[in-house]
């Protein structure tokens, strides 16, 4: 009886399998989750079928791709991740960059900060501050922008002490959002989304004065077709357009 029904279902769970292998699954930084998730569905409507897409740190994709995580592509929040997955022989190539992001700052609407376009008013608002959230340097871009900013402008030793790290931008956000934090440093992108919009504010900070967030994808070595057809739809006009739309530039 246990051998009839084994032989009935077996192929059932080969198929599911088959499935599983066959879905592209792709692993986006946390700063382009609104504007990824736009994509997703432009891709979906152009025929295409569903994704598996994880959200979170540029580094930590790294580190389980390096380890054998089974992405098909990653959509970093940098450069550097994605060029040493390359040099360490786990990609097709080198990759493209697909979009220049850009560093924000912003305030719990009810922690009664006021932020402005200036330095002396940021210098006032880290003051009134009791936290700030940043993704971890090490691991997030974003994070790694902010501490750079922070630095070039001279605020860091009136700002380090306040800080609270997070292991992506996404989460850094959120903090803010929940009043963990009254100020935090995000991607533009997340900033001016709607969820985040309703309960803060936000100030663009000046790109001169951190590193270009230049932000490349790599088709991991193995991909399936579809995560090639993807990774060509995020180079078209219309996904530009998006990108654009969330408030980074591109190529």
């Amino acid at each position: 009886m246990k051998l009839r029904l084994f032989s009935l279902f077996a192929p059932l769970l080969l198929c599911a399998n088959l499935a599983w292998a066959q879905t592209t699954t792709v692993a986006v930084a946390a700063n382009m989750k609104d504007a990824f998730s736009e994509i997703n569905l432009a891709f979906k409507a152009a025929g295409n079928s569903g994704l598996r897409v994880v959200y979170g740190s540029s580094g930590n994709f790294s580190a389980q791709i390096m380890n054998g995580a089974p992405f098909n592509i990653l959509i970093s929040a940098d450069e550097s991740f994605p060029l040493e997955l390359y040099r360490q022989g786990k990609t097709v190539d080198d990759g493209v960059v697909y979009a220049i992001g850009k560093l924000a700052v912003i305030s719990k609407n009810s922690a009664g900060i006021r932020l402005q376009d200036n330095k002396s008013e940021i210098i006032k608002a880290i003051h009134k501050a009791n936290k700030i959230a940043i993704a971890k340097p090490e691991l997030a871009p974003y994070g790694r922008a902010a501490v750079e900013y922070l630095k070039t402008e001279g605020l860091w030793s009136i700002a380090k002490d306040k800080l609270i790290y997070a292991d992506n931008i996404g989460i850094a956000t959120m903090y803010v959002v929940t009043g963990a934090a009254d100020l935090g440093f995000t991607a533009l992108s997340l900033a001016k989304s709607s969820e985040i919009a309703k309960e803060t504010s936000f100030v663009l900070l000046d790109s001169n004065l951190y590193a270009p967030i230049k932000q490349r994808m790599v088709l991991i070595k193995g991909a399936p077709r579809e995560a090639v057809n993807l990774y060509q739809f995020i180079q078209s006009p219309q996904a530009k357009l998006i990108l654009q739309k969330y408030g980074y530039s591109t190529p």
